[in-house]
């Protein structure tokens, strides 16, 4: 079992930068692939990106190709989401996931995912 939590979301005007961690305890985070979604109101779930689980191989978004990036520190158990040149259509409640599976691919579908975190609020203002 895997315990999830974010942190590091907030207010920030376009153009601005965040950093969300996600923080890992009961396991190793990077024996479990980690994806980054994120949900605006009256919106379903989406992808952002991942971390496949013990690589440094990391898939993204087309929407945030380019502008986000995800990271992850072992000795501290998490992993980060960089967030930069942000946009309006950035807000949205971000979460972080655990596929336990050691598949070779970064799922895209939250359905494909065991754990989740409780969400962190991230909020990009024109």
């Amino acid at each position: 079992q895997v315990q999830l939590v974010e942190s590091g979301g907030g207010l920030v005007q376009a153009g601005g930068s965040l950093r969300l961690s996600c923080a890992a305890s009961g396991r190793t985070i990077s024996s479990v692939t980690v994806g980054w979604f994120r949900q605006a109101p009256g919106k379903a779930r989406e992808f952002v990106g991942g971390i496949r689980w013990s690589s440094t191989y990391t898939k993204y978004a087309d929407a945030v190709k380019g502008r986000f990036t995800i990271s992850r520190d072992s000795a501290k158990n998490t992993v980060y989401l960089q967030m930069n040149s942000l946009k309006p259509e950035d807000t949205a409640v971000y979460y972080c996931a655990g596929d336990r599976r050691p598949n070779l691919l970064i799922n895209d579908s939250s359905g494909e995912y065991d754990y989740w975190g409780q969400g962190t609020q991230v909020t990009v203002s024109s």
